[in-house]
């Protein structure tokens, strides 16, 4: 049993977090750059669960390992992180606010030993490669310092 497929209509009484954001903000430009389907295909075999509940999205735990490489934190804190930030929210794919942990923090630890070393490495190599090619503009040229604005600006917090 794959993940949960993500209940497309839309619920009367609550507003889609891509409405209350900025869009402009560096982690949803990223979260729109991103292959999560290649990811997501590429991570499926650690993902597969026969019995029992649905399996987690697996942009969810590709996200949180993102985040919490980036920003160097511990698995319980990664996970409390997301519960307060919307834009982290936004960007392991959710569509609505939560108020509640997506996992429990142990499980990034059971995940990260069935993707293994390689699997980790592959997930933020992917997540790197999308952010360089945010820095070139559609014909390939390097975009110049003033059309980088945020994106620049999280570029420079990830690499220093």
């Amino acid at each position: 049993m794959g993940p949960k497929a993500r209940v497309t209509e839309r619920d009367f009484f609550r507003q889609p977090l891509l409405e209350q954001i900025n869009l402009r903000h560096p982690l949803v430009r990223l979260a729109g750059l991103i292959d999560w389907a290649h990811l997501g295909t590429t991570m499926s075999a650690s993902f597969v669960s026969v019995a029992g509940r649905s399996a987690t999205s697996p942009r969810l735990i590709a996200g949180l390992f993102y985040l919490q490489h980036t920003f160097d934190l511990s698995d319980e804190k990664v996970v409390w992180q997301w519960v307060e930030n919307p834009y982290w929210q936004v960007f392991t794919g959710e569509v609505f606010l939560q108020t509640e942990p997506p996992i429990d923090p142990s499980s990034l630890t059971r995940w990260r030993k069935r993707l293994g070393e390689a699997g980790i490495e592959e997930l933020l190599a992917q997540t790197n490669i999308e952010r360089r090619r945010s820095r070139f503009n559609r014909r390939g040229q390097r975009r110049r310092r003033g059309q980088l604005g945020r994106a620049r600006q999280l570029d420079l917090f990830f690499s220093g």
